[in-house]
């Protein structure tokens, strides 16, 4: 998953610099997930009902989809930039306080309307604390912006991770004190305000006085790109509410718990990984070279590791929701399996939104991304006829229409090769099926999924890794050559690699 083909090896620095960037990442979000899993896990089986959880989720989805605005682009611009001086961090730290005051306005002002949409009054209260949560943004923007663009992914670590912690933590201690829906609005805050503080801490990038001359680049490349994430939240954040309007507030518990879990899944897998794509590709891009291998590279990791990954979630949906959630989020499982298996397709075209930005073609994305907002709401309303396996049942049929609208899109801007892109989808597809392989056999010849336990379902889990790595070796799976060098980067693995991959 380096910026560059292996092949050429007076790149070795470039690529060492971004595997061990993505080293950092990948243990940041492994971290990140453990903590924020188990104390969802804690919060639900123990202290929250899916009711209690949905209130939550509907009030989360209204002020993300403001929300999105918050960032205003700076992250890409700032890593996009090809120069880049003091007085213009000055500049996006200024436009931050500014978006951030403005996107706090914009969600207090949301919280009497949708109070009295959903009839339920605690909105009110839930909202107005989310609100407060954003003013803590502008901390954390720049210095982690800053951080990515120069690869210091060991900074980006340490804010992560200890937001998680403060997040995790005051989740968990305020539903146990019967905090309610409440627990979770304030937990938003204190990983808010952490995430701030740390980033300041590891890159101090406050203003020292606002600045708003010669912003117009910022705010012409902001004002564009917030219309590309606002277009984009409409579409994955109004599910919850579409969902919490047509079937109940349960019902949005049930099914957020399923997005949720899903996207935390896939952030483990993989997420972490995203952030240090872009910065790589941007310079390949300053060094005029072709996109096209770096991306099949990039499709590699992404297909031959998170589709055995999600298939496998889908697979063992029941027993994971059976043991960690307990009998009263059941419902949940059915609806965990078709969304994992939704983020098959979704991964298999990464970067939609990167790329084409550092290519130049924001309008383009836009209107494709205007195209996809309008069919994932209007698949999800009709899918909700069906009650909330109808909903996310809706999610395949988006996935599918998701792909063939943004494949030839994708194939015009890198120019990657469309007979490798297939063989690395046939080894990633025959992967995940011997990675399912262990699960399947357990099921029909030890325990079924209503019976299985926590131990039957680890050892089936762990025989499932080993086959899907055997099966990568024998596959010639590119992804492999990319794990065997991120382990290179960790000191206590390195004497495991061959010596070949300790240099790839």
């Amino acid at each position: 998953m380096s910026d560059i083909p292996s092949q050429h090896p007076g790149r070795e620095a470039a690529v060492m610099s971004v595997r061990g960037a993505a080293v950092w990442a990948m243990a940041g979000q492994y971290l990140a997930f453990a903590i924020q899993f188990v104390a969802s896990v804690v919060i639900s089986r123990l202290f929250l009902s899916p009711g209690e959880v949905g209130l939550f989720s509907i009030a989360l989805a209204t002020a993300m989809i403001v929300a999105v605005l918050q960032d205003f682009g700076l992250s890409r611009y700032i890593s996009g930039l090809t120069v880049l001086d003091r007085d213009e961090i000055a500049r996006c730290g200024s436009v931050a306080v500014l978006f951030s005051i403005l996107i706090a306005t914009i969600v207090a002002a949301t919280a009497l309307p949708m109070a009295a949409t959903y009839h339920q009054p605690q909105l009110v209260t839930i909202l107005l604390i989310i609100a407060g949560s954003y003013l803590f943004v502008p901390m954390s923007v720049v210095p982690m912006a800053l951080m990515a663009r120069a690869m210091q992914f060991r900074g980006l670590f340490a804010v992560n991770v200890c937001a998680a912690l403060a997040q995790g933590g005051v989740a968990v201690a305020l539903a146990a004190s019967g905090y309610s829906s409440f627990a979770l609005a304030w937990a938003a805050v204190a990983a808010a305000a952490t995430r701030g503080v740390v980033a300041q801490i590891m890159r101090p990038a406050w203003p020292r006085r606002m600045r708003f001359d010669g912003i117009g680049a910022v705010v012409h490349f902001g004002a564009r790109a917030s219309v590309l994430y606002l277009t984009g939240a409409l579409g994955t954040r109004t599910p919850d509410l579409i969902v919490g309007k047509a079937l109940g507030i349960t019902a949005v518990g049930l099914y957020s718990r399923a997005v949720s879990l899903s996207d935390q899944f896939r952030m483990l897998i993989s997420g972490a990984i995203g952030s240090v794509f872009y910065p790589a590709f941007a310079r390949i891009r300053d060094r005029g070279e072709p996109l096209g291998p770096a991306y099949l590279r990039v499709c590699a990791g992404y297909s031959g590791v998170v589709w055995p990954g999600m298939a496998g979630l889908a697979l063992a949906s029941e027993p994971i929701i059976r043991l960690l959630y307990g009998p009263a989020w059941l419902r949940t499982a059915p609806l965990l399996a078709m969304i994992a298996l939704t983020e098959i397709m979704l991964v298999a075209l990464p970067l939609v939104s990167d790329l084409p930005i550092l290519a130049g073609k924001l309008n383009n994305l836009l209107a494709r991304n205007l195209i996809d907002t309008v069919m994932s709401i209007v698949l999800l309303a009709i899918g909700c006829r069906w009650g909330v396996e109808g909903a996310a049942g809706s999610r395949l049929v988006y996935a599918v229409f998701w792909f063939a609208l943004y494949f030839r899109f994708m194939h015009r801007i890198v120019r990657f090769d469309l007979g490798g892109l297939m063989m690395i989808y046939l080894r990633s597809g025959l992967a995940s099926l011997a990675a399912m392989l262990p699960l399947a056999l357990t099921y029909t010849f030890w325990a079924p999924p209503t019976a299985i336990t926590l131990v039957q379902l680890a050892l089936a889990s762990g025989a499932g890794v080993v086959s899907w790595l055997v099966s990568l070796a024998l596959l010639r799976h590119p992804v492999l050559g990319e794990i065997l060098g991120l382990m290179a980067g960790v000191p206590v693995m390195q004497r495991c690699v061959p010596v070949r991959f300790r240099a790839a």
